[in-house]
């Protein structure tokens, strides 16, 4: 077996990349990451080093600087083509040289080239990203840093000779040789709550009485072995804001850099009773990943779940959460895909039954990861009148054509919505995020101890529930300004879901120094108005971050015409390349080069290639081919064997694991929403047949006195997993409304009596 860092030199050792240390500024809904890696040449040759640095989708790199021995070199954004050259110009020469540019596959991906490291020398990498922070269920916005990037699976074909899987090397996870420290500096238009995180945190500094500005660190001593997420809470949080950020005072006027932007937020409160109303219509379709990276346990630690078994108990809850009246189908995909029925059916008792069964099933057997295919399926398929399309996606997310899918997803944004789900430590932000932003819909990530179940139930209600449509904004400033939008309009905002838009400032105004926008859209047919003023003026300096995410989101809009147009629209490319070489924010066309001149003598002795190691989930107790496909453990182990994949499929799992209580329960519930009583349901309530039959009130039928134990069951010992279990309960009331039955209270008393509850009948909403 090749050493796990998979390196190539003589004493077959890493590159010691000895600490990252990251500095966070957060202004409210949008955050500036600024990081700088130490590395060392312990070698006694020369040495060249590559660090595949994973980013979230939508961030933007807006600064990056090498420093070697006591020389600072800052990076200039360059054509791609012309910044490669340079490079292998500089190399060439003996000269030292860093490049940073996106992966051709996944714009969240960044290949970061160190060049010649002389031998027993110091290097210094500095690297600035703006971001925007994700909104979590919770209101909480969430900012991650990425750590683990798993190793990106690459179509059948594919040229992966950049950037791809073959760039990155894993280790076991808590031997990755490095530290990480990091501190957080937060202000807000609104009071700062509270600051969460999955890693221990000292406590929140408060620097005004205000509590509108706060700073925070991680605990000392971390190792970067996971996912870092910081959660920040905000009072007012349905406040919409708009934010006015002054232009750069060196930059032309009537460019972008050169004008101010304007930043508007929107995060729309939902009354409670849009929140209970919910639709059943619709066409379900649930893709599912069943690669062999699928087999992997959900997180580190001992009785973790792998994630095809909390896929398998996923679909069980969303199959008994389906309304009566809609239509649904599952494709299970890897390198090919499986649909369950030819085409979509209509939900019944037969239908989900043999749903079900398919589920129980279902394995991790199906070798790589490519979506493509199944998503050019699936938009093959004529929409059905009145019945509108919800596409609900699970990926560990480890495609290699990343852009291929957003730009077919866009393609066909119009037939449908789509909600997706992230599984796992290094999931990919851009695919994940990416298709629910193109297909109006929602993106969830599960990760570290996250259940999948709770938020897959969120999404499902987004599906279910009333939406923010009809959305227009109007700006209204002095004659002498104009406002130029630099984001796509919005079509559509899901309850617990935030949008911004930015916009350019042209022009001065001799008289009036604020301008306002006016917010218009519907909920649940209803018009909402909201109107904002703002300052023409700023004087705040933000360092430039709504500049640079308002570059971002025009540079990603463009790149995508252009791909769309097979580069055949003239000009596109060029306004591209012209606009991120003048905010200084990277772009698919475009790379960061520094070039330190040196003393200009070439450098003796072999020029050594190596790769920064990134942490490798552990698998426990099985060996790597047991996880996954053949292919893939060979990737992970840096194995040069061909191998054929078709011969390793995952085992089924050997030993029945104990059944959770509330999966069983579940499991028994009947389409219509009602349960029987059977010995199954006695199980899961801990009694007997006769103990469970014998209290029942006598004119009530046995399903609804089956239905309410069930519900009182639910509403008295399982309130914390309430998100999971919510619609199944509300689908089990309305059958026991339908049945029109006068006793109801009885049932209620004598249920709450049986099982030792104090539930109200009001609580099950009866």
């Amino acid at each position: 077996m090749v050493n796990c860092c998979g390196l190539v030199t003589v004493k077959n050792e890493p590159v010691p990349l000895k600490s990252i240390v990251v500095e966070v500024s957060v202004q409210g809904h949008v955050a500036t990451v600024s990081s700088t890696l130490q590395y060392e040449n312990q070698e006694q040759s020369p040495l060249e080093a590559i660090f595949v640095f994973p980013l979230p989708g939508e961030a933007a790199v807006c600064r990056f600087s090498a420093k070697i021995g006591q020389t600072e070199v800052v990076a200039e954004v360059q054509e791609k083509q012309k910044a490669q050259e340079q490079y292998d110009d500089a190399l060439s020469s003996g000269q030292q040289a860093f490049l940073l540019e996106e992966s051709d596959e996944s714009p969240d991906v960044f290949k970061l080239s160190v060049g010649s490291l002389p031998p027993g020398e110091k290097a210094s990498v500095s690297l600035d990203y703006v971001t925007e922070l994700a909104v979590q269920a919770d209101d909480g916005l969430r900012l991650c840093l990425p750590a683990v990037l798993n190793p990106r699976y690459l179509p059948q074909g594919s040229d992966s000779g950049s950037g791809g899987s073959a760039q990155v090397s894993s280790v076991p996870a808590g031997s990755v040789p490095y530290s990480l420290s990091l501190s957080a500096h937060v202000s807000s238009p609104h009071p700062i709550s509270r600051v969460e995180s999955n890693c221990p945190l000292d406590p929140l500094n408060y620097l005004n009485t205000e509590k509108t500005q706060a700073t925070v660190s991680l605990a000392a001593g971390h190792q970067f072995d996971r996912d870092v997420e910081l959660l920040l809470y905000y009072q007012d949080t349905y406040q919409p804001t708009a934010i006015v950020e002054a232009a750069q005072a060196s930059a032309k006027p009537g460019s972008l850099m050169g004008d101010p932007v304007v930043m508007l937020s929107l995060y729309p409160e939902f009354p409670k009773d849009v929140m209970s109303s919910m639709t059943s219509h619709g066409e379900f379709l649930f893709v599912v990943d069943r690669s062999g990276s699928m087999e992997c346990p959900m997180h580190l630690g001992s009785g973790s779940q792998d994630r095809i078994g909390s896929a398998r108990d996923t679909l069980l809850l969303l199959l008994k959460s389906l309304p009566m009246g809609c239509y649904f189908n599952i494709i299970g995909f890897g390198s090919s895909y499986e649909s369950f029925f030819p085409k979509s059916v209509e939900y019944s008792q037969k239908t989900m039954d043999e749903a079900l069964q398919k589920v129980k099933e279902m394995r991790a057997d199906l070798g790589g990861t490519e979506i493509l295919q199944p998503l050019k399926h699936i938009y093959s398929q004529p929409c059905l009148p009145d019945q509108p399309r919800q596409l609900f996606l699970f990926t560990d997310g480890e495609v290699g054509n990343t852009k291929e899918v957003l730009d077919l997803v866009k393609t066909n944004a119009g037939s449908h919505r789509c909600f997706s789900f992230g599984i796992g430590e290094g999931a990919s932000t851009a695919l994940i995020s990416g298709v629910a932003k193109q297909a109006r819909g929602h993106a969830q990530f599960i990760t570290g101890q996250d259940r999948m179940q709770p938020k897959v139930m969120q999404s499902l209600r987004f599906a279910l529930q009333p939406a923010v449509v009809d959305i227009s904004v109007k700006w209204n400033v002095p004659k002498e300004v104009s406002v130029t939008p630099l984001s796509p309009p919005i079509r559509v905002v899901f309850q617990g879901q935030r949008a911004l838009l930015y916009a350019q400032l042209t022009g001065e105004s001799s008289g009036d120094t604020e301008g306002s926008v006016t917010v218009k859209y519907s909920l649940a047919k209803q018009p909402v108005e909201n109107q904002l003023s703002f300052s023409l003026k700023p004087t705040e300096n933000t360092g430039m971050t709504v500049h640079r995410l308002g570059a971002r989101t025009l540079i990603q809009s463009l790149e995508v015409e252009e791909r769309e147009q097979d580069g055949e629209k003239e000009g596109v490319k060029e306004k591209v390349i012209e606009l991120s070489v003048q905010s200084g924010v990277s772009s698919a066309f475009t790379a960061f080069i520094a070039v330190h001149k040196g003393d200009g003598e070439a450098l003796h002795g072999p020029l050594l290639h190596r790769h920064v190691p990134t942490p490798m989930l552990k698998l426990r107790g099985c060996s790597l081919t047991g996880f996954f496909s053949k292919q893939r453990a060979c990737e992970v182990l840096e194995c040069d064997e061909d191998c054929d994949e078709e011969d390793f499929d995952s085992p089924a799992p050997t030993s029945k694991p104990v059944r959770d209580p509330l999966l069983q329960l579940i499991s028994l519930q009947k389409a219509s929403g009602s349960w029987v009583l059977e010995a199954a349901l006695a199980e899961v309530l801990v009694k007997t047949e006769e103990e469970v039959s014998k209290p029942k009130p006598a004119q009530v039928d046995q399903e609804v006195w089956a239905t309410v134990l069930a519900l009182v069951w639910l509403y008295g010992f399982k309130m914390e997993a309430q998100e999971e279990w919510q619609f199944l309960a509300m689908k089990a009331v309305s059958w026991i409304q339908a049945q029109k039955v006068a006793s109801v209270s009885e049932c209620v008393q004598a249920g709450n009596t049986l099982l030792g509850c104090q539930v109200q009948k009001d609580t099950l909403g009866l």
